[in-house]
C-alpha cells in the first residue's frame, strides 16, 4: 500500500512538475538555436576617413588601424545625406531619407511627422526578431566617458526605439543590437594637441593659412581622442567576454567637419569610414576579407540591410539598403547617391551620383552662394570666414575662390579618377568621354529622382524654413546664457 501510495504521489508531481519542465527545456533549446552574433554600430559624428589606415598623417589612431588590419576597411562607402540628421534617418531606416520625407535637416520635431507605413526602425526590427537594443549612454566607471547617445531622426520615434542605454545590460541581453554614439570629431573639437599645423595635409581649395593648418590640427587630435575611447569599448568587449562573439562596424554619420564637407554633396561630405571586425566565434560571412581593404561601392542605408542580414532577419519589402556581404549578398552597386536639403536656416538642394570614377551634382538652387549665410558655419568654422576676409582681398587661388563666388553652378562634373580634390569641373567640357559621363550621371540621377519618390521636390514652406524647421513660431528669445544645441 506504501508503494502505491509513493507511486500516486510521484505522478501528481510529475503531472504538476513536467509542463514546467518541459518550458524550461523549450527556452532552453531556443537559446541554443538562437545562435546569433551580438551587433555594435560604433559611430562617429562628422567624420571622414581620416585615419592612419586610410593614409592620413599627423593623426594617432592605432586602435581604429589594428581594427581595420585584421578586419575589413571599405575605402568608398558613402552617407546618404552629408548632414546628420537626414544621414541619421536613412541610416537607421535602411531608406534614403528623401523618401520618407526626412530630408531637411531638424525637421519634424513638433508636427507628430511618423514613419510611412512599412517602414522601422533597424532597432525595431531586430527587437521583433528577439534581439536586445540599446543605444549605449551609461558606461562602466574605467571608461572615463559616456556615450553620447545620439538619434537625431527627422521623423517623430516609436515610444520605445531601444530597450536600454546601459552598457551593464548587454551581457546579460544576448543576442543584443547597440549603437554607442561618438561626439569628438563634432565641433566644438576638444582633443589634446598632437598633430603638427606646420605638417598636416591642406586640401587645395582651402587658403594655405595659419587658421586652416591650425583648425585641420584640430580635427586630427580630435580623432586620436575618438581613438582612444574606442579602445576602452574594445577593452570592456574584451572583460565581458563579447569580443568573439560581437560584429563591430565603426563608421561616420556623415563627412568630415570642414567648410567643403559636412552640408555639401562632394566627396568630403558624404565619404566616411567603414571599419568592419567579425567575431572569431562565428563563421565569417561569404565576402568578408579579414586584413583586406575593399573599394566597393556603398551606402550607409547598405550596413542597414546587412546588419539585418547578420541576425537572421531577411531584409524587409521595399528597403532601399542592399545586403553585401553573406549567401544573401546582393549584386554590386554601380551607382550611389547623395542629397542635401535645407540646414538649419540655409536653403539648398542638391543631388548627386557617383560610379567607379565620376561624380556628377545637379544644383536645383544655383542662384546662391556656396558661402550663403550659416550662422553655425559662421560660429563654428574659421576657415569659412577666412575665405571671405581672403576674398575680399583678392588673396584666392582659383580653385580657392570658386567657394567665394556669388553663384554656384547648376552642374558639377569630376573625374575622380584624375582629380580627387573636385576642383576641375568638367559640366562644360568637349571630351567625349567627359561629355558621356555627364549625359549618363544627368540621366541616372533623374531617373533615381523619380523612382525613389524624392520628396524634396517640393519645397518646404517658406515660414518652417525660416524657423529652422519649425512649424510653431519660436518663442522669444530669453535674456541670458543658454546651452548650445549641437548643429
Amino acid at each position: 500500500m506504501v508503494l502505491i501510495r509513493d507511486r500516486r504521489i510521484a505522478h501528481a508531481v510529475d503531472m504538476i512538475f513536467r509542463p514546467f519542465l518541459c518550458c524550461l527545456a523549450f527556452a532552453a533549446m531556443l537559446h541554443a538555436e538562437d545562435k546569433r552574433p551580438n551587433i555594435l554600430w560604433l559611430i562617429a559624428e562628422d567624420f571622414g576617413p581620416h585615419l592612419g589606415c586610410y593614409g592620413t598623417k599627423e593623426v594617432s589612431t592605432p586602435v581604429l588601424d589594428g581594427m581595420a588590419a585584421k578586419g575589413m576597411r571599405f575605402t568608398r562607402f558613402y552617407t546618404t545625406a552629408p548632414v546628420c540628421s537626414p544621414s541619421r534617418s536613412a541610416f537607421n531606416t535602411g531608406m534614403y531619407q528623401t523618401t520618407i520625407g526626412a530630408h531637411n535637416h531638424r525637421s519634424h520635431r513638433d508636427d507628430g511627422y511618423t514613419l510611412p507605413e512599412g517602414v522601422k526602425l533597424i532597432s525595431e526590427r531586430m527587437r521583433e526578431s528577439g534581439y536586445f537594443t540599446a543605444n549605449v549612454k551609461e558606461l562602466p566607471q574605467e571608461a572615463g566617458f559616456k556615450g553620447s547617445a545620439k538619434t537625431d531622426w527627422n521623423f517623430q520615434p516609436p515610444i520605445k526605439a531601444f530597450d536600454s542605454a546601459n552598457w551593464d545590460d548587454l551581457r546579460s541581453h544576448q543576442p543584443f543590437y547597440a549603437q554607442i554614439n561618438f561626439q569628438e570629431t563634432h565641433r566644438t573639437f576638444h582633443g589634446e594637441a598632437h598633430a603638427d599645423p606646420a605638417k598636416v595635409e591642406v586640401p587645395p581649395y582651402y587658403p594655405d593659412h595659419e587658421v586652416t593648418r591650425q583648425d585641420w590640427a584640430q580635427y586630427l587630435d580630435a580623432a586620436t581622442a575618438l581613438d582612444k575611447k574606442i579602445g576602452k569599448i574594445m577593452e570592456l568587449l574584451r572583460r565581458d567576454g563579447l569580443l568573439e562573439n560581437t560584429v563591430i562596424c565603426f563608421f561616420g554619420d556623415n563627412g568630415q567637419a570642414h567648410v567643403r564637407g559636412k552640408q555639401f554633396c562632394y566627396e568630403e561630405g558624404l565619404n566616411v569610414p567603414l571599419i568592419l571586425k567579425w567575431p572569431s566565434g562565428f563563421a565569417a560571412p561569404a565576402g568578408y576579407e579579414a586584413g583586406k581593404a575593399s573599394d566597393r561601392l556603398l551606402m550607409s542605408i547598405d550596413l542597414t540591410a546587412t546588419s539585418l542580414s547578420w541576425a537572421g532577419i531577411a531584409k524587409p519589402e521595399g528597403m532601399q539598403g542592399q545586403i553585401f556581404m553573406g549567401e544573401k549578398a546582393e549584386p554590386a552597386r554601380e551607382y550611389v547617391f547623395g542629397a542635401r536639403d535645407r540646414c538649419d536656416m540655409t536653403v539648398f538642394r542638391f543631388r548627386t551620383v557617383r560610379d567607379a570614377r565620376y561624380r556628377y551634382i545637379r544644383n536645383f538652387t544655383p542662384d546662391r552662394p556656396f558661402l550663403q549665410f550659416n550662422a553655425y558655419k559662421e560660429k563654428q568654422y574659421p576657415v569659412w570666414n577666412l575665405i571671405k576676409e581672403l576674398a575680399a582681398q583678392d588673396k584666392l587661388t582659383p580653385e580657392q575662390a570658386v567657394l567665394a563666388a556669388p553663384t554656384m553652378p547648376e552642374e558639377e562634373l569630376y573625374d575622380l579618377q584624375n582629380d580627387p580634390f573636385e576642383i576641375h569641373n568638367l559640366a562644360k567640357s568637349n571630351k567625349l568621354e567627359d561629355r558621356a559621363a555627364l549625359e549618363r550621371l544627368s540621366s541616372v540621377l533623374k531617373t533615381w529622382i523619380e523612382q525613389t519618390n524624392d520628396q524634396g521636390r517640393i519645397p518646404e514652406p517658406e515660414e518652417v524654413a525660416k524657423n529652422e524647421g519649425s512649424t510653431k513660431r519660436p518663442p522669444p528669445e530669453k535674456k541670458g546664457k543658454g546651452k548650445k544645441k549641437a548643429k
